[in-house]
């Protein structure tokens, strides 16, 4: 027959799975949020991967102390340097991402996007000049 101790440890064991359980669905989601986040920056999330590295108590968006999972990763610009990112979950909710400052490359400006003043001004005679000419 089982003792209460038996049963209280079994318990244990089955929260402790059950907990581990979740936190690789908690991964999972991390890795997602991490390739999204990589894809709009324009730079790679490089070995395809998060790594768990500590329980920590953040604060959150409102300032709320809670326990978050950080998870680590690394990501490259210009595919020389191994860059280091950080991830925040709170339980399946993303808290938070943090790049290493990292270069980037400026968004690239057409020239004929570009309105210059004094040509626009030339072209575009005030009301009252207008009248004058006539």
């Amino acid at each position: 027959m089982l003792s209460l101790a038996d049963v209280f440890l079994l318990m244990l064991f089955a929260a402790g799975a059950a907990w581990l359980w979740r936190g690789h669905g908690v991964r999972e989601r991390a890795l997602a949020l991490a390739k999204q986040h990589c894809a709009r920056l324009d730079v790679e999330l490089l070995d395809g991967n998060v790594a768990f590295r500590r329980l920590a108590i953040v604060r959150d968006a409102k300032g709320h102390r809670r326990l978050a999972r950080i998870y680590g990763f690394e990501f490259t610009v210009t595919g020389e340097q191994r860059l280091t990112g950080t991830l925040r979950m709170f339980g399946n909710h993303l808290g938070g991402i943090e790049l290493e400052a990292h270069p980037f490359a400026a968004p690239s400006t057409r020239d004929d996007k570009v309105i210059h003043m004094n040509e626009w001004r030339r072209s575009h005679p005030k009301p009252d000049e207008q009248r004058r000419v006539d």
